[in-house]
């Protein structure tokens, strides 16, 4: 009889005790892996025409993983990046069946051997200044909001936060004292740090909260009915602005305008500002400076001024001539 772990129970100890317990894993985590093993889970049991809680271990073999890798890109359309998501998710769950069930080892072994795909590396896309304050100044400031959406449209451009720690952003997160504001971002992780709130910035957060009421422990940018505004709404919000702005910024009409967007904006801001890359890396919450570096690589103008400095100017130095005999037979060569 058979003492191999059932694959539920593998399932529910990944969850309960590795991922919560061991790993201490943030909820959008969890989150994520549990999504990614639920369509793995559906997927196989399609292929093995089976239930999902008939399934077994041995049914999500190396071919399995692969076509349901390649399932991921063709029918469902998703990009590089969320298949080497699911890929890691897939990953984590087959090194916790190795340890709770050791007759897997040789599964296990194949499914971690199936490399990560590389991605295509896109030029970091960024707004001009003007753009910035067109986007800005887009919304109505007659209606609360369109108030509402210029200081949230305010607060990623001055601070580069990630949308999702924006909107977690609270009441007592924020030190809005005229000498030194700054608000306490929650970033990737159960990371915090803590960055500076320009000036205009600090009086537009303070109004707000003064015309709604808000109290302390609640949500600083809000839906309709006061919840958390979620990161659709968020999204909707630069939408709204874009078509705003864009007859007075045609340039907009030709960019993808994310609630990101605005992120990378201030980071070349403040690089081309002279700001080092290391305070931007802790500015943004980046884990890895190279993270950070991309930065720098696609601030064409550097480069441009730095060729300048260079003194570098296109004219091709006389060839070498070599006068030993030896030399001169290797040149002819």
């Amino acid at each position: 009889m058979s003492t191999r772990p059932p694959f539920v129970s593998l399932l529910e100890s990944f969850f309960r005790h590795r991922m919560v317990r061991q790993r201490n894993a943030t909820a959008a985590t969890i989150a994520s892996y549990r999504d990614s093993l639920r369509m793995l889970v559906l997927f196989a049991a399609d292929r093995a025409r089976c239930e999902p809680c008939d399934l077994i271990l041995d049914h999500l073999d190396r071919n399995t993983i692969l076509a349901f890798l390649d399932h991921l890109e063709v029918t469902r359309g998703n990009k590089i990046q969320t298949r080497n998501a699911r890929l890691a998710a897939v990953r984590s769950f087959f090194r916790h069946a190795a340890a709770s069930d050791p007759e897997s080892l040789g599964i296990v072994h194949q499914i971690l051997a199936i490399p990560i795909k590389k991605t295509h590396t896109e030029v970091t896309r960024h707004l001009t200044r003007k753009e910035l304050d067109a986007l800005i100044a887009a919304p109505d400031q007659r209606t609360a909001r369109g108030r509402r959406d210029r200081t949230l449209l305010l607060f990623l451009g001055r601070t580069g936060a990630r949308v999702s720690e924006a909107l977690a952003v609270n009441v007592d997160d924020l030190r809005l004292d005229r000498s030194k504001p700054q608000v306490l971002l929650h970033g990737k992780g159960r990371r915090e740090r803590v960055v500076p709130i320009a000036a205009d910035l600090a009086d537009t957060l303070r109004t707000m909260i003064v015309e709604h009421g808000l109290e302390p422990g609640t949500p600083i940018f809000q839906g309709a009915h006061g919840e958390r505004m979620t990161r659709f709404g968020a999204t909707h919000v630069v939408r709204r602005a874009v078509a705003a702005a864009a007859p007075a910024q045609p340039g907009l009409a030709g960019k993808v305008v994310s609630p990101h967007v605005f992120r990378h904006t201030l980071a070349m801001t403040l690089l081309q500002s002279g700001v080092d890359l290391l305070t931007i890396q802790a500015w943004l919450g980046h884990s890895q400076v190279a993270t950070t570096h991309r930065y720098a690589a696609a601030d064409v103008e550097m480069m441009r001024r730095g060729l300048d400095r260079a003194a570098i100017s296109g004219k091709q130095p006389a060839r070498f001539k070599a006068k030993d005999r030896v030399l001169q037979l290797l040149e002819s060569i």
